[in-house]
């Protein structure tokens, strides 16, 4: 068995380990807008839950020397954003929504994607995706040493919104779900084959 002292590895191959080990993770595809109300689009494979009393989830932003993305920049002015999933349907143009546009250019119109209004943030929803979370940052936490660093942002999610044909009552069917997780590198998995096991005394 390989074994590494984080405290030797350089960033990258960290990066590569952390990242192809923990595995599939989930993607939130983070709306946000800027101070002028201009509408910014962007995938997080380092996104999950994290609480439900109150619901919590968070989205980890790198800092790479001080250069902050506009989906952090953005939540730290306006305190709102929106976390959107990516399924089958939507993976391709989730893809698209990744590329690298000047400051300003909207994701959504690059990508051939529907922004909605939310009920409660300023931030838009993105119209394809079959579920969605409205938040206000609840905190933001720094994370690392320059020059490679992170923000964790955790989100009070105030408004789910998810698909008809997803939902019995509050029950998800995951395979209308079709929910897509990220691997590492190009490599995607979805969430069509699954097992059921129960816990002990269950």
């Amino acid at each position: 068995m390989a074994t590494f002292d984080t405290a030797e590895l350089n960033p990258t191959d960290t990066y590569k380990l952390m990242t192809g080990l923990v595995v599939p993770r989930p993607i939130g595809w983070v709306a946000t807008t800027d101070e002028s109300g201009r509408a910014n689009l962007a995938p997080y494979s380092f996104f999950q839950c994290v609480a439900t009393n109150p619901p919590v989830v968070l989205f980890s932003a790198g800092v790479n020397s001080g250069h902050e993305k506009d989906s952090l920049r953005n939540v730290r002015s306006t305190g709102e954003f929106t976390c959107n999933l990516v399924d089958m349907a939507t993976v391709e143009t989730m893809n698209q929504s990744s590329a690298e546009l000047e400051h300003g250019a909207s994701e959504f119109e690059f990508a051939g994607l529907t922004p909605v209004p939310s009920f409660d943030v300023a931030a838009p929803r993105v119209g394809e995706a079959r579920a969605s979370f409205e938040c206000r940052v609840q905190q933001i936490m720094e994370l690392g040493d320059a020059p490679i660093q992170h923000a964790v942002v955790f989100g009070h999610v105030v408004r789910i919104h998810a698909a008809d044909g997803i939902l019995d009552g509050t029950r998800v069917d995951f395979a209308e779900l079709d929910a897509v997780g990220r691997l590492a590198g190009s490599a995607y998995a979805t969430t069509r084959d699954r097992f059921d096991l129960d816990r002990p005394g269950s």
